[in-house]
């Protein structure tokens, strides 16, 4: 068996850059797609890091890995985006061992979004250790993690109300609509992108606008048309952009691309629209503000907009942290058992191989020595030791390292890699 623990020569770290430090410019030079995060991946291989996370959405970019010094993890990061390794530093956070787990559970429990309770962060997370299982760069210590932060998350979606109310960018974009556009359900609206905040903007704007002027458009048709026929919505081909913009009251912008897609030369229109960018990076250049009756929001902008429910929510924040609380400390404890295991199983093998010996020259000098006997007392004795051994290596006033240095030392163990 391999061992992933965390240990005084590979440490486990947490590296980013999030809404809090970094706004959404500075967000998209460091975003990531999923071939940017498979090139990751296999770079950390190629280089020797055990282990490997990466998430990117519109509020944040992070790495959770195993590394000798957080710079390699941040050189991966810088080597495969836009952004410079000042820029990162300027705007970064990095957490270790410990603190780095703490903050997975914290954000894959919607504590650290933009918009307290925002649970489709957990979905990132779960995609992100899926892309790391099919490039063999989860290992077993992200699996319990992620499994354990999953486990959180669901047990605080259902046994708290953080997650009532308005707990989405999506939603938060089609709330900034309702209460600032008159007339909403005889708007033409379109809506451009329809990567996971586009669909659930879709799904917010049919359930709330009673508005049934949505027209949907994507680089790729067949992805609009899955959608458009749930809802009996209109879809138009991309090449039809400027036309359905010239239409539009409200453009609801939410692509995945890496450039800005929608610019002043693509907009001629003699009546106000309301263009709402939910993309990191921006999708709409900042020259569109030129026009006189254009007026752009961004998504930073909408998250900032609460609704009467996020008070209410944040009376669940303590209840939601005894849970993490709880399944951390589950999770901790796994953890250090993993941590001493190799060494106790090489400790019992020592000892089996003792008592072998030893019944085996009993057996020679011994007439009628009964085997089957010595066999039992023994393997209840070597069970006791080594359960004592683990008993001192679970102890908090133990310094688990020198003890389990002093074990192999004083056994004289080899621990096998399996």
């Amino acid at each position: 068996m391999r061992n992933y623990h965390i240990s005084k020569h590979n440490s486990f770290y947490a590296i980013g850059l999030s809404y809090k430090k970094a706004d959404a410019e500075v967000r998209g030079k460091f975003s990531l797609d999923v071939p940017a995060i498979d090139h990751i991946l296999g770079k950390a291989k190629e280089i020797g890091i055990d282990g490997l996370l990466a998430i990117s959405t519109c509020n944040r970019t992070e790495l959770y890995g195993f590394a000798q010094h957080p710079y390699q993890l941040i050189k991966l990061l810088c080597d495969q985006t836009n952004g410079t390794v000042e820029e990162f530093q300027e705007v970064a956070y990095v957490y270790k061992n410990h603190d780095a787990i703490s903050h997975m559970f914290k954000v894959g429990t919607g504590l650290d979004s933009q918009i307290l309770g925002d649970f489709e962060i957990i979905s990132q997370i779960k995609q992100g250790f899926y892309r790391s299982k099919k490039l063999e760069m989860a290992n077993p210590f992200l699996e319990r993690l992620c499994n354990a932060v999953i486990q959180a998350s669901k047990r605080i979606k259902n046994e708290t109300e953080l997650s009532s109310g308005a707990t989405s960018v999506a939603f938060a974009s089609v709330k900034y609509i309702l209460d600032n556009v008159d007339d909403i359900s005889n708007k033409n609206i379109l809506l451009f992108g329809t990567g996971k905040i586009g669909r659930n903007t879709c799904e917010n704007l049919v359930k709330h606008s009673n508005n049934s002027h949505i027209t949907l458009i994507n680089r790729t048709r067949e992805k609009a048309e899955d959608i458009a026929g749930k809802f009996q919505l209109t879809v138009r081909d991309y090449g039809d952009l400027q036309t359905e913009i010239r239409k539009a009251d409200i453009l609801v912008v939410a692509t995945g691309a890496q450039l800005p897609t929608v610019s002043k030369a693509l907009i001629y229109t003699k009546k106000p629209l309301l263009i709402l960018d939910l993309s990191v990076p921006k999708n709409v250049s900042d020259d569109v503000k030129e026009l006189d009756n254009v007026s752009l929001v961004h998504l930073d902008q909408l998250s900032q907009i609460t609704d009467e429910t996020l008070t209410k929510r944040k009376e669940y924040v303590p209840k939601a942290e005894a849970i993490i609380e709880k399944v951390k400390k589950d999770f901790l404890k796994w953890l250090e058992t993993r941590k001493f295991a190799p060494v106790i199983n090489a400790l019992k093998d020592k000892l089996n191989t003792m008592k072998t010996e030893e019944i085996d020259f009993q057996t020679k000098k011994i007439e009628g020595f009964d085997q089957i006997q010595a066999e039992i007392i023994s393997d209840r004795i070597i069970q006791k030791i080594t359960k004592q051994f683990a008993n001192h290596l679970k102890s908090n006033e133990v310094d688990t390292e020198d003890s389990l240095e002093l074990i192999q030392k004083v056994f004289q163990l080899e621990l096998h890699s399996k």
